[in-house]
């Protein structure tokens, strides 16, 4: 019998704070455990571990569970540790057959004029299997969801950031998302919405399918990269970086060109495509490479997932 949880910040639950709940999962745990999250701002940061699977975290709606903490690359914390990006996230979710929904995600770091590129801070890092986000919010500026490994599943989701706010080499499949660019003020350059990395060896990457890609008030037109491709320093497998953005509405935001280069990684040389999108941010032209109907047919969410 699948077991529920509750936890409300006036104690009327089984715990007032998320992590303690999450704790309280067995490990190796093979049946469903549903964590309720009642409505309020919890400032915390959430782990949960490699061994701990089939949890369900339930909001009550993006606007009224919202988990947000403010750690960031550089920071050095109360133990005198300097952290990096990939231990800036507010929520880990190392664990698989994971489900969130109606609940925001948030890193509210933010320092403007700290310097061009801000600071990594990331609100969401997902590195297991089968894991799924329905009806959620992820909001921060540089490096906002980090899907750094396996697979994941996003429906109905809103995502915001300015640079690179959706990077990592998972398989994953945005469906029917909102991708919003947060304005840096650049007239040129003003962000890069993906940066994945995935394995050459992986078929699949990213796909963004029937998703609207929208922009602050006042970014300015021709601004924002669909994507660069991101190969880590620290890795020694080959990566091929892997995105498709299909059926999608793009908004005037989006340049003509479409993917740049990052560092001595172009993306002539990644897997970069499209196929079928509209609105005022389209263009075809060589460097916005379309896939044919027949290549199209190979990018499902079942194929990308594997699940």
């Amino acid at each position: 019998m699948e077991k529920e949880l509750i936890v409300a910040k006036d104690g009327s639950g089984d715990y007032v704070d998320i992590q303690s709940a999450i704790d309280a999962v067995p490990v190796g745990n093979a049946v469903p455990i549903t964590i309720r999250i009642h409505e309020g701002i919890y400032k915390q940061v959430i782990t949960i571990r490699e061994d701990q699977s089939y949890i369900k975290l339930i909001g009550e709606g993006i606007d009224k569970t919202v988990i947000t903490y403010d750690n960031y690359a550089g920071l050095v914390n109360e133990a005198g540790e300097k952290l990096g990006t990939f231990k800036s996230p507010t929520v880990f979710v190392n664990g698989s057959h994971v489900t969130a929904v109606g609940i925001t995600f948030e890193n509210s770091f933010f320092q403007p004029g700290f310097d061009k590129m801000g600071r990594q801070a990331v609100a969401v890092s997902t590195s297991g299997e089968y894991n799924t986000f329905i009806d959620c919010s992820f909001r921060g500026y540089q490096d906002t969801l980090y899907a750094m490994e396996g697979s994941c599943y996003f429906l109905h989701c809103y995502l915001e950031g300015d640079v690179d706010f959706i990077f990592g080499a998972a398989r994953a499949v945005f469906e029917e998302c909102q991708i919003h660019s947060l304005n840096r003020g650049s007239m040129t350059e003003n962000g890069y919405v993906s940066a994945a990395s995935t394995r050459a060896r992986e078929e699949f990457g990213f796909l963004f399918l029937n998703c609207r890609l929208t922009a602050e008030e006042g970014t300015a037109k021709n601004s924002v990269y669909l994507g660069r491709p991101w190969h880590p320093s620290m890795r020694t497998e080959p990566v091929c970086s892997a995105t498709v953005f299909m059926n999608c509405e793009l908004g005037a935001h989006i340049r003509k060109d479409g993917w740049t280069k990052m560092h001595e990684a172009y993306p002539e040389t990644e897997r970069f495509y499209e196929y079928g999108n509209t609105g005022l941010g389209v263009s075809v032209n060589e460097q916005r490479r379309q896939l044919t109907d027949e290549e199209a047919r190979e990018y499902t969410k079942t194929k990308v997932l594997g699940w």
